[in-house]
């Protein structure tokens, strides 16, 4: 794996541990929503990130959470990532990708 991509990498995991930080309750009120805004990875780059939060088969069941974070000219070659929230998780969700 490049320096690049382990870069992005780390930041992506760290971008969905704050993604999956909202309660199942508290996100399903505001689905679906996305959004994209400009960040620095933890080497430094610039970078592109994106959240999105959807219901994953249907309204009122999981919550697909996407994150992609991605070099602003080279959205290819990305990390992304992607986790579900079920219904019953309705507590504070922390841990791994």
């Amino acid at each position: 794996m490049s320096e690049l991509s382990e870069d992005l990498e780390a930041a992506a995991l760290d971008e969905m541990e704050r993604a999956c930080t909202l309660r199942w309750s508290e996100l399903s009120r505001h689905l679906p929503w996305g959004d994209t805004f400009e960040g620095i990875t933890p080497a430094g780059r610039d970078a592109a990130f994106e959240r999105n939060y959807l219901w994953d088969a249907k309204p009122g069941g999981d919550i697909r959470v996407e994150v992609v974070v991605y070099s602003p000219q080279a959205y290819e070659q990305g990390v992304r990532l992607v986790r579900t929230i079920p219904p019953a998780d309705d507590t504070k969700r922390k841990g791994g990708a």
